[in-house]
């Protein structure tokens, strides 16, 4: 316990202290939804005007749409770097200096994915001070389920960076292999846009995605979506369902952590095989 509480220590530090991260990791979501929120927004409204659409998707904000999105995006941006510590205490040195002592390859992996974890659920606190300009009120039973939400999706994530991390050996080689993940993660999530009506192909790759149900677990919460008309839920992908199953805020919960142990398994594993 004492070798995982200082590494979480450790990169939780770290990153706090790394304050082009935390600006950089701010900066992108805000901007997504000031610009692609208020564009699609205007775009979505003068479409449903125009084809007729009842007032229930008319006046629907889009901008308030993303927010839980960009909150999902957020923690999911800084959760995903967080395992370049690995690659970057392999390139030092440090790492061998861990692996050679008799501190288990599993507190390793939990410490690192702590760390990780903990670092994005502040970013993810940081980007809800937005919260009531755009006309969503949080209250205290919002608060207590979106901490774990959050601390879930980061989890999960942090565990996927780092069974990434563990199988390069330079930074160059981890940041090309996260920007294969990065881009298509947050597109395939539901985060920026509606995937209502996307191809077979997409859709599937849209359902394997744990962030998708991150992001759905938000929607839920902050906009209580399963709420909302059902013209609204159809159109704007707020059903989201597998297999004839509609998922909840706490189906999605169960369904992220369990996909998080196992990445957390998978990292430990390799990490037994990693050489400093």
């Amino acid at each position: 316990m004492e070798a995982i509480l200082s590494i979480w220590k450790r990169d939780v530090i770290k990153s706090i202290r790394d304050k082009a991260s935390l600006i950089g990791n701010l900066a992108l979501p805000i901007l997504l939804l000031i610009i692609f929120g208020s564009g699609m927004g205007g775009a979505i409204k003068f479409m449903t005007e125009r084809a007729g659409i009842g007032n229930a998707l008319s006046e629907f904000n889009f901008t308030k749409f993303m927010f839980p999105g960009v909150v999902g995006i957020t923690i999911f941006s800084t959760a995903v770097i967080s395992a370049l510590t690995v690659v970057q205490d392999r390139e030092f040195g440090y790492l061998r200096e861990m692996l050679v002592s008799p501190i288990p390859r599993g507190s390793i992996s939990l410490g690192k994915v702590l760390g990780g974890s903990t670092a994005a659920v502040i970013q993810g606190l940081i980007i809800l001070v937005l919260s009531p300009l755009i006309g969503i009120s949080l209250n205290f039973t919002m608060i207590l389920k979106l901490i774990p939400a959050m601390l879930i999706l980061a989890f999960t994530v942090s565990s996927l960076s780092l069974y990434v991390a563990t199988f390069v050996k330079s930074s160059q080689g981890f940041h090309t292999a996260l920007t294969m993940l990065i881009l298509p993660m947050i597109f395939l999530s539901g985060s920026i846009f509606p995937l209502t009506g996307s191809p077979a192909w997409m859709e599937f790759l849209v359902k394997i995605n744990p962030v998708t149900y991150g992001v759905d677990m938000f929607k839920k919460i902050l906009l209580g979506s399963q709420e909302m008309p059902k013209i609204v839920q159809d159109v704007m992908g707020l059903n989201l369902s597998v297999f004839g199953y509609s998922f909840t805020e706490y189906t999605d919960f169960v369904l992220v952590l369990a996909i998080g142990i196992l990445l957390l398994f998978l990292a430990t594993g390799r990490m037994k095989k990693v050489e400093a």
